[in-house]
């Protein structure tokens, strides 16, 4: 059995993708996961199951289609890849609910990123280490250049990201 870290991406964001987090655990438990647990209103759960990561991928992106008909994608980290997240982290956190973890379905294609002007969105920093985007944006989320810079880059990913504070909560989460 494996736990793992399953983030949906754009709900209950501006009222738009409502899914209750009720709503979310019974969905869960209903696919036989079992120690469903969710965090905040956004789309974050912690599930166990002997599933592959692949396979939870595509089992909740179709429940949530066939049962909640919505179209939401879903990226999943396990415990000890969420654990990587946080220990391999290169950037100073600083203020963790100014700082970003994106989460990508798959790695970004080599070069993907060449010739990124990252001095013209200073004192913002970035940096990509395989499937997560790492984001320190001192000057606050709303105001932020680099994360759109970057996203430009990104056509077509599966993506959804999360401050430092709900990162590390997953993992606590995970790991309990």
């Amino acid at each position: 059995m494996a736990r793992y870290i399953v983030l949906l991406r754009g709900i209950n964001v501006g009222g738009r993708q409502k899914v209750p987090m009720a709503d979310l655990r019974a969905l869960l438990a209903g696919l036989g996961y079992t120690d469903v647990r969710t965090h905040l209103q956004s789309g974050n759960a912690v599930v166990t199951t002997d599933a592959d990561a692949s396979g939870v991928v595509a089992v909740v992106e179709g429940a949530i289609t066939r049962d909640l008909g919505l179209t939401v994608p879903v990226v999943v980290r396990t415990g000890p890849e969420l654990r990587a997240v946080v220990e391999h982290n290169p950037l100073e956190v600083g203020d963790p609910s100014r700082f970003l973890v994106t989460f990508l379905a798959d790695e970004p294609a080599p070069g993907s990123f060449d010739g990124l002007d990252l001095a013209a969105a200073r004192p913002e920093e970035f940096a990509a280490i395989g499937r997560e985007l790492y984001f320190a944006l001192p000057n606050g989320i709303q105001q932020a250049k680099l994360p759109d810079l970057v996203g430009r880059r990104l056509k077509g990913a599966t993506a959804t990201a999360r401050n430092w504070n709900t990162v590390t909560r997953l993992l606590a989460m995970a790991e309990e």
